[in-house]
């Protein structure tokens, strides 16, 4: 018998997948637990209506991520901090740093774990840093740390 999963079970499919279930499992498990519905016409059209709903979504989603991408590609964050000898500086530019900055800024919302930065800014001068705004769009954004 053919079910639409509503919920991932662990050893038999994930939601919204459709599976050939046994008639006593579908029948006296999956149905009375509502973890699955019976895939007949009426349950498979709606389902096909909620996945085209959810692509249209993510298609939106990273036409405005790839917008952001190229916004992001003119701006530059200025840092001003102390510094020692030989522009080493006090402490570190984090990723935490660049994402508040950001808001406060330019009001760009930006986790601090979706900013690539493989270790803290430490040094004066002008930095690229890779931030990955959705699946497969990545923007470029300036850091310029000055001293004191």
């Amino acid at each position: 018998m053919k079910v639409i999963l509503k919920q991932d079970i662990k050893g038999v499919g994930k939601k919204d997948q459709v599976i050939n279930a046994a008639d006593g499992y579908a029948r006296n498990y999956l149905f009375p637990k509502n973890l699955a519905v019976p895939a007949d016409m009426g349950n498979m059209n709606n389902l096909k209506a909620k996945k085209d709903s959810e692509n249209f979504r993510k298609g939106e989603d990273k036409k405005a991520s790839q917008e952001l991408a190229e916004k992001m590609k003119n701006m530059t964050l200025e840092f001003k901090v102390k510094a020692g000898e030989n522009g080493r500086l006090f402490g570190a530019i984090t990723a935490k740093e660049i994402a508040e900055t950001l808001k406060k800024e330019y009001d760009i919302v930006v986790d601090k774990k979706k900013i690539l930065l493989p270790e803290s800014i430490k040094v004066a001068g002008t930095t690229k840093v890779d931030i990955k705004l959705n699946e497969g769009v990545m923007a470029k954004l300036s850091v310029m740390v000055t001293t004191l």
